[in-house]
């Protein structure tokens, strides 16, 4: 049971290929101890895979979280992002800053201005994305959950669940002006348990930082999915 604290709320940013059920685990876990959650599934993915389209970008998806924050008025958020979700929170705070309190960036990209998974994706990312380009292809297929290093005993449900992923997302560039710098508390969690350059590199950089904490998990890149109970914890610690 995560301990009670006075009632916070977290917006759950899920990474590539997912949906807002990968959260799941943790929104219960989270809600249990009387906070108020929100995991939105991005346009085209999940139960929105309907709406899969060669216009889905990074701003589309931007949009998304944006709009949940305005319409359901949230303010001193907890915002977290997975893997690719790092690149929408980043986008989000440029619009909405002043509704958040903590950004968590859960073994995600941390983009600079002009970024894109095209340019700061793994590599096996990127060469998917430089096969497909000239193929006219719309949509990425979802790698598989072993890649991820996810357990054992929920891969077959994560690679049932995952669904092809937009491309234009993944090529789309950030467009960010220092929003982000200018929150007040900053989490990197590194999933240890997925080797991972980039992810490396960003913890590395970061819990060296001011204003910055960094936490490890001993799990696949998934933790939400891998150890809820212990991420859970952790949100509600940085919160």
């Amino acid at each position: 049971m995560v301990q009670t604290r006075p009632q916070k709320t977290f917006v759950l940013v899920h990474g590539a290929w997912h949906g807002g059920w990968c959260w799941r685990r943790v929104s219960d876990l989270l809600e249990r101890g009387g906070h108020k959650v929100f995991a939105p599934t991005l346009t085209g993915l999940g139960e929105r895979s309907h709406l899969l389209h060669p216009n889905v970008d990074l701003a589309t998806h931007i949009s998304d979280i944006v709009n949940v924050i305005r319409w359901e008025g949230l303010h001193d958020i907890v915002l977290v992002g997975h893997s690719y979700g790092g690149l929408v929170i980043s986008g989000v705070v440029e619009e909405l800053h002043q509704s958040i309190a903590s950004l968590v960036f859960l073994d995600a990209f941390v983009p600079q201005s002009g970024d894109s998974m095209a340019s700061i994706g793994s590599e096996r990312v990127r060469e998917t994305i430089g096969k497909l380009l000239p193929l006219g292809e719309t949509s990425v297929k979802p790698f598989p959950a072993a890649v991820f290093r996810v357990n054992g005993e929920d891969q077959a449900w994560v690679d049932a669940m995952c669904t092809p992923h937009p491309l234009a997302t993944f090529t789309s560039p950030t467009t960010l002006t220092g929003a982000r710098e200018r929150i007040g508390k900053k989490i990197y969690i590194r999933a240890k348990g997925y080797p991972s350059i980039p992810f490396d590199g960003f913890y590395e950089t970061l819990r060296m930082e001011p204003g910055w904490q960094a936490y490890e998990l001993p799990c696949g890149h998934d933790a939400m999915i891998d150890m809820p109970q212990r991420l859970a914890e952790i949100l509600v610690e940085v919160s």
